[in-house]
């Protein structure tokens, strides 16, 4: 054996869910910088290139900063001095690598947007002896905008790689059994913690472009199954699909979130509740704009009861759902 060779770590998997990001803190610049890197991604904005830079940098990345950051500061974990979004996620890698890591398996995470960077996790896996890589992106339901765009960010950083390791990343989960019972027990959940009974719930979804789909995104499609199949097991209560976060003068996927919520009142419906299963962790879209911003629209409108569905999060059902997805992968010797 050549004692000068180096030494080489090999035989081991990794594992990284990722999930969309977040900055780092609540301060102008660390916002800006957020939106910039989220913002140019070219499966995010599909229009000219040229003059989306330009709408961007002169325009978005001077005003909106401001806004968002008071979103975040909203629900901020200032004790942590994390976003909700980060904390979950963290929690998420550490629970699932206490129930399938090990010397040979190891489980982190990673942010598509922000840090900690794909990149820099691919790295530090291969380099610590991980052959074989596995990456769950954090979305059940498949979108462009989302799910591919983190395979772009893995094979660009596999493309410079000299030593690359095995390769898979886990499809979209829309319809697997564990994702919707944890759905539905984080519905009876809820239920079981409130005094009132609601006459409707509303599944809301983060929305892309109508014109997104037009052009053969699946997405709409997945959020309408994954309703369906929460219905088909939980019959108590009717459930509506609305889609949220919408940006731009553009037409988005409808119903939008926020209308349905200005028009139930006056359609006799004052007491909802709202899940959003298209989140893996709750964030600034579930708590600032559902649990805050849209709570504000029902209530003023006319309605009496309103509460949110925490998103599966860190909960034992979200942790047997990431061990089912993953473990299916893992090469056995």
């Amino acid at each position: 054996m050549n004692e000068e060779h180096p030494k080489v770590k090999y035989g081991k998997t990794g594992v990284i869910l990722v999930n969309l990001g977040t900055p780092d803190s609540t301060k102008w610049l660390d916002i800006r910088k957020y939106l910039k890197e989220f913002l140019s991604d070219k499966r995010v904005i599909e229009v000219n290139p040229f003059l989306w830079q330009l709408i961007l940098n002169i325009f978005i990345l001077n005003l909106r900063p401001s806004k968002t950051a008071e979103a975040y500061k909203k629900i901020w974990m200032k004790k942590e001095n994390i976003s909700p979004l980060r904390h979950y996620t963290v929690r998420q890698s550490e629970k699932l690598g206490k129930k399938i890591g090990n010397e040979e398996i190891l489980v982190d995470y990673a942010m598509r947007y922000g840090k900690p960077s794909i990149k820099s996790k691919i790295h530090k896996l291969k380099e610590s002896g991980c052959e074989n890589l596995i990456i769950l992106p954090l979305y059940p339901q498949y979108a462009a905008a989302t799910t591919a765009t983190v395979c772009d960010e893995v094979y660009r950083t596999l493309l410079k790689m000299r030593w690359q390791p095995s390769l898979q990343i886990i499809p979209h989960y829309e319809s697997n059994s564990f994702y919707i019972d944890g759905l539905v027990n984080s519905i009876e959940k809820k239920l079981n913690e409130i005094s009132w009974k609601p006459e409707l719930i509303i599944a809301s979804f983060h929305g892309i472009p109508q014109a997104y789909f037009e052009k053969g995104d699946p997405y709409q499609c997945y959020c309408q199954k994954t309703t369906r199949l929460i219905t088909e097991k939980f019959k108590k209560i009717p459930i509506k699909t609305t889609f949220q976060s919408r940006f731009g003068p553009q037409k988005w996927l409808q119903p939008y979130t926020d209308k349905t919520f200005e028009s139930l009142p006056g359609d006799n419906i004052k007491n909802i509740l709202v899940i959003c299963p298209g989140f893996s962790s709750d964030c600034v879209e579930t708590l600032e704009e559902i649990n805050i911003q849209g709570r504000e629209t029902f209530m003023k409108s006319g309605g009496k009861n309103f509460d949110l569905i925490p998103c599966l999060n860190d909960n034992d059902d979200h942790i047997n759902l990431l061990e089912n997805l993953v473990k299916k992968y893992f090469i056995t010797k």
